[in-house]
């Protein structure tokens, strides 16, 4: 069983024995005319890595005519993909200071540790090299590997960066772009984020992601944050305290404005984008996200 923490600050230790949690290696299912789902398939990804061209015959998908061959030649070729034997997880985490905070058994940065840590750990069931990043332009990214050897270092990360606030934090939409640097085709990117960091980005962002990777947004929030009670709250802020009247109508509006419609808008418009999204509450099992790993891909309005 993982071990106890004091859900402040996230552990190398407890994000190992997370591994459990993540399970075996999937089997495949058996319908009604054979072996149905996910099968246990060495090769990995979608098959994008380029081969070589030739010539176009019947059949043949259009989308992957070889434009440059063909106006040389003046036939129509089409290019061919051999398979990538391993699909490439990687983890982008938000390190924004509103993470920094919970009220129920942990911290959003340690639920996001912690999230992250059974990504790396389902990564090595499935055979995935896995890769970590966070928005810097001074830290690189944690290198892909795979195996036990490469979950370590993603976890020795996930640990130093939701240990404190880093102080050289870009924002999410400077770690989007270095993954879309780092993905290729096939990849399954997963996705640590607040709310407002979600917020704050444009539309546009995501089908880039989201048109040739499987793209997964774990949206973490705090019970306080969703149903504050309705009283005078007292919070510290820059080394004063205030009061918050949440028994006041017009307070509990702005309340609801800055945490709870920033996740509503998020899990309603993000999944006709084609992102599997969920919210997951400091207080939620860690793996509660799992099933997100088996669910069909989303329609793409």
């Amino acid at each position: 069983m993982p071990r106890v923490t004091d859900g402040i600050t996230p552990t190398l230790a407890e994000l190992v024995a997370l591994r459990p949690l993540a399970g075996g290696r999937r089997s495949a299912r058996l319908g009604r005319h054979g072996i149905t789902g996910q099968s246990l398939s060495p090769l990995r990804g979608r098959g994008m890595e380029y081969a070589e061209s030739r010539e176009y015959s019947a059949g043949d998908d259009a989308r992957h005519i070889d434009w440059r061959v063909t106006a040389r030649t003046g036939r129509a070729h089409t290019k061919l993909y051999q398979a990538e034997r391993e699909r490439l997880s990687l983890i982008v985490a938000d390190t924004a200071a509103s993470l920094y905070f919970g009220t129920r058994v942990r911290f959003k940065s340690v639920q996001a540790a912690r999230a992250g840590a059974i990504a790396a750990w389902a990564a090595v069931r499935d055979g995935d090299r896995i890769a970590a990043l966070r928005g810097s332009e001074r830290e690189p990214p944690v290198a892909p590997a795979g195996g036990a050897r490469g979950a370590l270092r993603v976890l020795d990360a996930l640990a130093r960066w939701y240990a404190r606030p880093p102080d050289d934090d870009d924002g999410l939409a400077v770690a989007l772009d270095h993954a879309q640097r780092l993905l290729r085709p096939g990849s399954r990117l997963l996705v640590l984020a607040d709310p407002h960091s979600i917020a704050e980005l444009p539309a546009r962002r995501w089908p880039v992601l989201t048109q040739h990777h499987e793209v997964i947004l774990l949206l973490l929030t705090d019970p306080l944050e969703l149903k504050p009670p309705t009283a005078s709250l007292p919070f510290r802020s820059g080394g004063a305290r205030i009061e918050l009247d949440l028994a006041d109508p017009r307070q509990r509006q702005r309340w609801r404005g800055e945490f709870t419609r920033p996740l509503e808008a998020a899990l309603e418009s993000l999944p006709a984008r084609g992102i599997r999204v969920q919210a997951l509450s400091t207080d939620a099992a860690s793996e509660s996200w799992l099933p997100l790993l088996g669910r069909a891909r989303p329609m793409v309005a």
